[in-house]
């Protein structure tokens, strides 16, 4: 059974760091993409970033560039999103899904085998 696991998610104030990572069960991610996306209430589910496993591509949206990085753990069979200088409009709930590529921009329409989520608070 193909399963994706969010975890990592907390509460940190603004300007710390959290790492999430996105573990895959039933399926390895030699031939996926991993696409992180988030929603806040209220809010439109936003596509983050995403990291294509065919050529270790990476996607960013523009309001996360330059403070989280995208990456897979091959030991793990994860994909692991590092977020750094958090700012409270960053909170939301954290989702990752699968899809063969990373398609931009980032549609959850695409993507298929969505987490159950993790939330993630910059709060202080």
């Amino acid at each position: 059974q193909v399963q994706l696991v969010e975890s990592g998610g907390g509460l940190v104030q603004p300007g710390g760091s959290l790492r999430l990572s996105c573990a895959a069960s039933g399926f390895t991610l030699d031939y996926y993409a991993i696409g992180w996306f988030r929603q806040a209430p209220g809010k439109e589910r936003e596509g983050v970033a995403c990291f294509d496993s065919g050529d270790s591509s990476t996607y960013y949206a523009d309001s996360v560039k330059g403070r989280f990085t995208i990456s897979r753990d091959n030991d793990k069979n994860t994909v692991d999103l590092q977020m750094n200088s958090l700012k409270p409009e960053d909170t939301a709930v954290y989702y990752c899904a699968s899809h063969l590529i990373c398609s931009v921009p980032l549609d959850g329409a695409d993507f298929g085998s969505w987490g159950q989520g993790t939330q993630v608070t910059v709060s202080s």
